[in-house]
């Protein structure tokens, strides 16, 4: 959500997502070892399944996501996901919002600038031919 709060446009109060600017930009980390890969596959399968559990009893996306209502369960479960996505990226957990954001655009622009740089010797070896 870090990333969203700070890429995706608002419409209103409600964030406005969009795969070409919020999700198709999301700086994920290369080469993550897969037992870290699996510790974020397994706590997203808990989120999804505590998740639905509270849907079942009839509860709405909206209700259990209220930050007033939230349940308990849930909300551990999601901060279970974002430390092993934390982990992903690197051992130490972020501190602050600001410093994972630095993080993610210092990615960002590493990938960006690594992905022009092979473009641009694509080019050069098309115009060489």
């Amino acid at each position: 959500m870090t990333w969203v709060r700070y890429v995706c446009g608002r419409l209103e109060s409600r964030y406005r997502y969009s795969n070409e600017i919020v999700y198709n930009n999301f700086p994920w980390p290369i080469n993550v070892a897969k037992p870290r890969k699996e510790a974020v596959e397994k706590a997203a399968e808990t989120m999804l399944a505590i998740r639905e559990k509270h849907l079942e009893k009839g509860s709405t996306l909206s209700q259990i996501y209220d930050p007033a209502n939230m349940p308990q369960d849930l909300q551990k479960a999601h901060e279970a996901i974002d430390k092993a996505v934390d982990k992903c990226y690197r051992d130490a957990s972020f501190t602050t919002e600001p410093k994972r954001m630095e993080y993610l655009f210092n990615l960002y622009e590493d990938y960006n600038t690594t992905l022009f740089t092979e473009l641009d010797k694509t080019e050069r070896k098309k115009k060489e031919k």
